[in-house]
C-alpha cells in the first residue's frame, strides 16, 4: 500500500478570542509584501519614486479584491449572489477568482498609467512581475485551506485531505504554486539580463501565456469547484484562461511603436 501524505492543518495560524489570523490571508498578504519590495528595487532602477510606486500598491490590492471577488461572484455562482447580494461583501466566506482579478487590475493600472501619464505597457510589463509571485502564495494559502484540490490519484504525492474525505487527490495547489513561482523567476531574470529594458509587452505577454496555459492545463486534474461545471468538457477556468492566453501571444509577437521604444518619464 502507497504511503499518501494525509494533509490535515489547521487553517488558523493564531485565535485569540473572536480574532483568528488565517495562513490563507497571511500569505494573501505576503504576495502583496514581497511585491512591493521587489516592485521597489526595479523602480529604484528605473529612478521612479517610492511615492508614486505607493499609488501602484494601492490602486493593485483595490483591484485585486473586488475584481477577485466579483470575478467568483459573476463567473461561478451568479444566480446565489444575485439572490444574496449582501453575501457579496463577506470576503471571509471564502470566493476569489484569479481571472477577475487580472480584469480589474488591467482597468486599474490603465487608469494608473493614463493619471501619471506613463506609457501603459511599460506599467503593464513590470507588475506582471510581481503577480505571477503572488499567485504562488495564493495557492499556497488555498493548500493550507484544503481547498481548490485535484481529481482522485495514485501518485506516490497525492494528498489526502483530512478535513474532507479520505481520498488521495492530486495536489493541485502545489502544482500551480511551483508553476507560477517558476514563472515569476524567469520573468524577474529576463527583466535584469535586459538591463531593466525588455522589449516593451513581452514580460507581459510571456505571463499571460505562461500563466493561463499551466492554469488551463492543471484544470484537467481539478474537481469542479460548481455543480454546474460536471457536465462541461472544458471548465470555466478553463474558457477564462483561452482569452489571455491569445492576448499574451499578441503582446509577445506584436511590431513594438517608435514611441514605445523610450523610456518612460521619470517621476
Amino acid at each position: 500500500m502507497l504511503n499518501y501524505i494525509t494533509w490535515n492543518p489547521d487553517p488558523e495560524l493564531i485565535r485569540i478570542g473572536s480574532f483568528a489570523i488565517r495562513w490563507y490571508g497571511l500569505l494573501f498578504a505576503s504576495g502583496f509584501i514581497f511585491g512591493y519590495f521587489i516592485m521597489l528595487r526595479i523602480f529604484k532602477n528605473e529612478n521612479k519614486t517610492s511615492k508614486l510606486l505607493d499609488q501602484l500598491a494601492t490602486y493593485m490590492v483595490i483591484a485585486t479584491v473586488i475584481g477577485a471577488r466579483l470575478g467568483h461572484c459573476l463567473f461561478y455562482e451568479p444566480e446565489y449572489y444575485l439572490d444574496n447580494p449582501l453575501e457579496i461583501l463577506m470576503i471571509w466566506k471564502g470566493g476569489l477568482a484569479s481571472h477577475g482579478a487580472a480584469i480589474a487590475i488591467a482597468f486599474a493600472l490603465y487608469f494608473f498609467s493614463k493619471k501619471n501619464k506613463l506609457p501603459v505597457i511599460w506599467v503593464f510589463d513590470r507588475i506582471a512581475i510581481v503577480v505571477a509571485l503572488a499567485g504562488f502564495f495564493i495557492r499556497i494559502g488555498n493548500l493550507m485551506n484544503s481547498e481548490i484540490y485535484g481529481k482522485a490519484s495514485d501518485l506516490p504525492w497525492a494528498f489526502i485531505y483530512a478535513q474532507d474525505d479520505l481520498i488521495p487527490r492530486h495536489p493541485t495547489q502545489i502544482y500551480e504554486a511551483l508553476s507560477y513561482l517558476l514563472i515569476f523567476i524567469f520573468l524577474y531574470t529576463f527583466y535584469w539580463k535586459k538591463k531593466g529594458n525588455p522589449k516593451p509587452g513581452f514580460l507581459l505577454g510571456m505571463f499571460m501565456i505562461l500563466v493561463f496555459t499551466a492554469r488551463f492545463l492543471i484544470e484537467f486534474l481539478k474537481v469542479p469547484q460548481v455543480s454546474f461545471e460536471q457536465e462541461m468538457f472544458l471548465n470555466m477556468g478553463q474558457l477564462l484562461s483561452i482569452p489571455f492566453v491569445l492576448i499574451g501571444l499578441i503582446a509577445v509577437f506584436r511590431p513594438v511603436k517608435k514611441t514605445e521604444k523610450k523610456e518612460a518619464p521619470a517621476q
